[in-house]
């Protein structure tokens, strides 16, 4: 469904493109293969394998998923406080700027 919402929100070339960039190659075979190992018959293991490639394939936008969660009123609460934020933050590998 996942794939399905992607095709469907940027449509079939710019998901190709976006899929077999050489630096996302790694994170498409293993998403792609933890599908097919769904299909297959082995749902936990698939799953686990999928998540990793998910993890290689869209952690770049991690960061800014965090930014726009931080400006939504209550997520952005408890994103916000000091140590939940400082945690994020190390986490995420997002550095303040001095000021």
């Amino acid at each position: 469904m996942f794939l399905a919402g992607v095709i469907a929100l940027i449509g079939i070339n710019k998901t190709i493109q976006f899929f077999f960039r050489p630096a996302k190659l790694k994170g498409a075979v293993t998403f792609l293969g933890g599908i097919m190992l769904v299909l297959i018959g082995y749902p936990v293991f698939g799953m686990a394998i999928e998540f990793f490639g998910f993890i290689n394939l869209f952690g770049d936008f991690f960061p800014t998923i965090v930014t726009f969660l931080r400006r939504l009123p209550i997520i952005g609460n408890i994103l916000n406080m000091p140590g939940i934020s400082d945690m994020i933050d190390k986490a995420l590998g997002i550095r303040e700027l001095p000021v």
